[in-house]
């Protein structure tokens, strides 16, 4: 009896294992909204670190986190580092490329709650008397990440950030 439980088991686990390692290997996320704000000043808000807290979805999320920001906070190198409550977790963020009221490519690694690697892409076009923003993020889905995803779906979680901070961007331009 107790060997039949077991060869059971393995089966199940072995199911489920063959079902998260069928899970998508990338996911990507990505969100738009158009502000009625010349692309310099929504590219000032989106490529200066000190200013992420005025419309970041995370940055109310924690109001004792820890954060550092390099000594140049603008452009291309610009790296921002958070240590947070388990809503926002901690990790980093590295401007990878930056291109005056364009776009701003960055290099965004979690460390907790679980690893994880993304690359975050904002891209600016006119739009009328404002700015497109298109706020784009993917990344690649380890065991882990493919095993989540089989009861969160990435674009749900992350997409509704993605407006929250769209919209809270609209308000930090304004002001």
């Amino acid at each position: 009896m107790v060997k039949k439980i077991g060869i059971g088991l393995a089966a199940v686990i072995a199911a489920l294992c063959a079902v998260i390692a069928m899970q998508p290997d990338k996911y990507a996320v990505t969100r738009s909204a158009t502000i009625p704000a010349s692309p310099d000043v929504v590219f000032s808000q989106i490529n200066d670190f000190t200013k992420w807290n005025d419309w970041s979805p995370w940055a109310k999320l924690d109001p004792n986190m820890k954060t550092t920001i390099t000594p140049n906070p603008a452009g291309k190198g610009a790296r921002y580092d958070w240590v947070g409550n388990s809503d926002v977790g901690c990790g980093s963020m590295t401007i990878l490329d930056s291109k005056p009221n364009e776009s701003v490519r960055i290099d965004l690694e979690f460390v907790e709650p679980f690893a994880s690697k993304a690359l975050t892409n904002f891209t600016l076009t006119p739009d009328g008397a404002g700015t497109k923003v298109e706020w784009a993020m993917s990344g690649e889905n380890n065991f882990m990440g493919k095993a989540f995803s089989l009861f969160m779906n990435m674009d749900k979680m992350i997409g509704a950030d993605f407006e929250k901070g769209l919209s809270q961007l609209q308000t930090a331009v304004k002001r």
